[in-house]
């Protein structure tokens, strides 16, 4: 979303800055700070079981390496945004992504679970605030008429962290450790600052999203409304997919390289689901988030049936993705249509509603799997994403209210 579609004056100072080439290589450098981001928060996915048998922990609490980011970056978003509000734009970003570097160096060196823990604290801090200040900056990077293409590939970045990072960081895993992994994601969140202090230009803040607005956009029965589809697709969501690496390594019987493979393949069907549903929420917002909804269930409930031969697991996992990758682009445009007025404080609702959601989802999956079995978790989430089908129901009939 773009929070600078407007130029203020102050801002005028700094459009020396935006030639071309460097506006573009700025946008580059948010993209891919975003890419490490993303990468860094899910690669624990793919390389749960690992890191679990290391330190001697059940999966259950390794999911812990999930739910942690989540809740930090759910409480750093609005905090961090309100607290910053006067610092330089360019200052944050690259104190964050100092920040992802120390956190990935930390995990890879950890000798304990508690330091993992205190690493992924960390990531959680950097998700929150660099989300918030980063995903509306293409208009102040780029000239008017690239703002449109510009904040498309800054948030292409989501997509793209689950199909190749965290493809590639469980491939790494595979071949050199767990730790190299994290290692590798160290070094690129390094080169990924370094690139941001040569090509973003100095952003002096020119808005300000106080505590009381955030409030005010709360109370708005249309915000409320996309608060619970995120709520229950979310929490769906990574309730089951936080644990999917051991039910394809249990149920399926997958090796390490093919768990990679399949994961790959779950990513880029979030690729189109991506764009697929980009095109249909801004038409449809009901089907769209009704069908991505009623396809998660309909995987994840039917997974521990079919998803014991290769075959149905890899089907399952593509209709499962591309119903995913509907998800963020829908759950933004409904908060987006909520609050059109106030799009940064949306932005920050949105990114604090999403992170909680999922650090809750690994949370309440781990408790099951511990419990009980992977095979349950699936099913279980299934029928969580089913109830938006339920909920949307009543709301056919009416435009979003403000």
């Amino acid at each position: 979303m773009n929070t600078a579609a407007a130029t203020a004056p102050s801002e005028r100072t700094v459009l020396p800055a935006r030639t071309p080439l460097r506006g573009r290589l700025a946008v580059l450098s948010v993209m891919l700070g975003i890419f490490s981001i993303v990468t860094t928060e899910i690669l624990p996915i793919g390389l749960l079981t690992s890191i679990g048998s290391d330190f001697a922990v059940s999966d259950g609490t390794a999911g812990l390496m999930m739910t942690m980011p989540g809740l930090l970056a759910a409480v750093s978003a609005p905090l961090v945004t309100v607290a910053t509000a006067r610092i330089d734009r360019r200052v944050m970003l690259c104190a964050f992504m100092l920040l992802l570097a120390l956190a990935d160096f930390l995990v890879a060196a950890a000798t304990d679970y508690r330091l993992v823990l205190v690493s992924r604290v960390m990531v959680g801090v950097t998700i929150g605030g660099f989300w918030s200040i980063g995903a509306g900056l293409a208009g102040r990077l780029v000239r008017p008429a690239s703002v449109g293409r510009a904040t498309a590939v800054i948030f292409s970045a989501v997509p793209l962290g689950s199909v190749l990072g965290v493809p590639a960081g469980t491939f790494i895993g595979g071949l050199a450790g767990w730790r190299t992994a994290f290692v590798v994601l160290g070094v690129l969140s390094v080169a990924v600052l370094a690139l941001m202090l040569l090509v973003v230009p100095p952003l002096p803040p020119t808005q300000a999203t106080r505590a009381g607005l955030l409030g005010t956009v709360l109370a708005r029965p249309g915000t409320r409304f996309a608060l619970l589809i995120t709520f229950l697709i979310v929490l769906s969501h990574f309730a089951t997919y936080t644990y999917v690496t051991p039910f394809l390594e249990r149920v399926t019987h997958a090796g390490p390289a093919l768990t990679t493979v399949f994961l790959l393949v779950y990513g880029a069907a979030g690729i189109v689901g991506n764009f697929v549903g980009g095109a249909l929420v801004t038409r449809r917002p009901r089907l769209a988030v009704s069908l991505a909804a009623g396809l998660i269930a309909a995987a994840t409930a039917l997974l521990p049936v079919l998803g014991r031969w290769e075959a149905g697991a890899v089907a399952l996992l593509i209709v499962w993705g591309v119903a995913y990758g509907a998800v963020p682009v829908c759950s933004q445009t409904w908060f987006a249509k909520a609050a059109p007025d106030t799009p940064e404080a949306a932005s920050v609702l949105f990114t604090a509603s999403f992170q909680a959601t999922f650090a809750l989802g690994a949370l309440a999956g781990g408790a099951v799997l511990d419990h009980l079995s992977v095979s349950v978790v699936m099913p279980l989430g299934g029928a969580v994403a089913a109830l938006v089908l339920v909920v949307v129901g009543p709301w056919s009939g009416r435009r979003f209210a403000n």
